[in-house]
């Protein structure tokens, strides 16, 4: 079984027009069944990285290897791949082509000749999984930028995708779509799609995913567990990203105290790390 869903080897990319690469010799490895984020300031690539998923852009140099297989760019080897990767914009307006939110949950999948019987079953599906029941005959320029993200994803989980690519799947969503976005992804994820993201949520982050790659000028500069990357708060800082509340207070406590122990990932550890701590340390906090 491969341990890589998706791979880029050595990619350069540059614009037609650019001096710059937007992608220099970058290379990354998405693991298979794994929640992964992408990291980085804005104009680092993370974009044009997506882009190169499932063939939307081809590389100047090196490769994109799908479950260990070369990606070739005929219409037939990306018509397959664009099946199994799924791609939400951080603008929903760039997705979403039909008049009404049932009719462009319907039209990826009639272009993947499926039966009417099939359609109707999987439209309805994602109807009731994304809660758009009573949006489904609304039409889609008399929605919130936040409910076009919602049926933009909704879309794209109703061609049943193996690898879920989200760039900045928070962007418009208010608090309560927010944390419904989150739940989505624990459902998502536990049905057993891979999903990489690009976001600048660092809470999130450090809470949710299983592996982080930081993105700088193009290149991939740091990458490993999420505890693990938001260790390098120096490095965090000087690229301006910046770490989460948590590891700000974890580092607050003396070095004796925090000895052996990872940074924790949410708030429900940090405080069972504190009731042990106020238990077992006679001096207290």
């Amino acid at each position: 079984m491969d341990k890589w869903i998706l791979e880029f080897i050595d990619l350069t990319f540059t614009y037609p027009g650019e001096k710059q690469p937007a992608l220099r010799d970058l290379s990354l490895k998405v693991p298979k069944g794994k929640k992964c984020v992408l990291m980085g300031h804005n104009g680092c690539g993370k974009s044009t990285l997506f882009l190169h998923a499932n063939g939307l852009l081809r590389p100047n140099h090196g490769r994109v290897l799908w479950k260990g297989k070369t990606l070739k760019y005929n219409r037939r080897c990306l018509s397959e791949i664009r099946q199994q990767i799924g791609l939400v914009f951080q603008d929903p307006e760039q997705q979403l082509v039909a008049a009404t939110v049932e009719e462009d949950l319907s039209y990826g999948l009639y272009n993947q000749g499926l039966c009417d019987e099939e359609v109707k079953r999987r439209v309805e599906q994602a109807l009731i999984d994304f809660g758009l029941e009573e949006l489904a005959a609304k039409p889609l320029h008399h929605l919130s930028l936040g409910q076009k993200k919602w049926v933009s994803l909704a879309g794209v989980m109703a061609l049943k995708p193996s690898l879920l690519i989200l760039d900045e799947p928070t962007a418009y969503l208010d608090p309560f779509q927010t944390n419904q976005f989150r739940e989505e992804m624990e459902r998502i994820e536990q049905a057993g799609t891979t999903i990489l993201m690009a976001t600048h949520d660092i809470d999130w982050v450090l809470s949710w995913a299983d592996w982080v790659f930081v993105m700088h000028r193009g290149q991939i500069v740091l990458e490993g567990e999420p505890a693990e990357v938001f260790g390098e708060k120096e490095l965090l800082v000087q690229l301006k990203l910046g770490v989460p509340l948590l590891v700000e207070l974890w580092d607050l406590f003396p070095q004796a105290l925090r000895q052996g122990k990872k940074i924790p990932r949410n708030v429900q550890e940090f405080y069972e790390w504190l009731v042990k701590n106020k238990i077992e340390q006679k001096q207290g906090f």
